[in-house]
């Protein structure tokens, strides 16, 4: 298991990009489940892996962000849960081991996809138990890291967390999806502020702070501007590239390269330590912010 956090403490990190977005590019079918790709198409998983890590990224995500037994269930794969996470991890692990350098493996863990009780019929122990399977999982399979995403309800984030912290030794990332109003008002959709993300998830065992997804990176400073004034953990800022547009049938991002990278100093004066990317960024997005990161300390 490496050591992320004394390593934050010297370095800034590059995170990866979209998994979604590659996997749709290497043929991933509409309404096919990608996680089990891990057991199916691992020639291609690890192809994505390497071609983030050849971008540069210090961090590369599994590809298990859908692989709890509450989503899988709608494939009729809960009974391959643990394969899938093992593999997930084993997967990246095989693609950074052919590298010379220290690529830290994050196994992802996301939503359930369900809304928890009073507001849906989740059972809070039902969405720990999903969270606890897969975590132990991708601990097995050899993740260095658990980096959870995409939370916008506070209750199933802290139950992620809490899943990760009492049944796995290894750090966690939290990271929650913020929307930015005209008035730089920052809030989940279900309503969840800055302040009461930072003090619950530390509170229930989050190593490092984050926000993924959202509208662009431009939002995504403020975000990052917001929690830093709340916590001096380590944050990540995995940023889209910008909206999502369909244009012949197909969902595409339209912030190039170029413009997300333009902000990565930006997001770190804001207080980031580790950027990456999330939908519509490919390993082109992380290549430029890594030359931003490595020009700004050739200075």
């Amino acid at each position: 298991m490496q050591d992320i956090l004394g390593r934050l403490k010297r370095e800034i990190l590059v995170c990866d990009g979209s998994m979604g977005t590659m996997l749709q590019k290497f043929g991933l079918a509409l309404g096919e489940c990608p996680e089990y790709w891990n057991l199916t198409q691992t020639e291609k998983l690890i192809s994505v892996h390497q071609e983030y890590i050849e971008a540069g990224a210090d961090i590369i995500i599994t590809n298990t962000f859908g692989a709890n037994s509450i989503k899988l269930k709608k494939f009729n794969l809960e009974a391959k849960l643990e394969e899938i996470n093992k593999n997930g991890a084993l997967n990246a692990k095989t693609a950074a081991k052919k590298y010379g350098r220290n690529v830290i493996v994050a196994g992802n863990i996301g939503p359930t996809g369900s809304l928890l009780e009073p507001l849906g019929f989740l059972k809070t122990e039902e969405a720990y138990e999903a969270f606890q399977a897969q975590a132990m999982a991708l601990e097995e399979g050899g993740a260095d890291i658990i980096i959870i995403e995409t939370m916008i309800a506070l209750e199933e984030a802290v139950a992620a967390v809490r899943a990760v912290k009492e049944n796995t030794k290894l750090p966690i990332i939290a990271c929650m999806t913020f929307e930015v109003t005209a008035a730089k008002d920052v809030r989940t959709v279900m309503g969840v502020d800055v302040p009461s993300m930072i003090y619950e998830l530390t509170k229930a065992g989050a190593d490092i702070l984050g926000s993924n997804c959202g509208n662009g990176v431009e939002q995504m400073a403020e975000v990052i501007k917001a929690l830093r004034a709340g916590t001096d953990s380590p944050l990540i800022a995995e940023p889209n590239a910008g909206m999502p547009k369909l244009k012949n049938g197909v969902i595409g991002y339209d912030e190039t390269p170029e413009l997300v990278a333009s902000y990565t100093e930006i997001l770190l004066k804001a207080g980031a330590n580790i950027i990456g990317g999330c939908c519509g960024t490919t390993p082109g997005h992380i290549r430029q912010i890594k030359n931003k990161i490595e020009r700004r300390f050739d200075k």
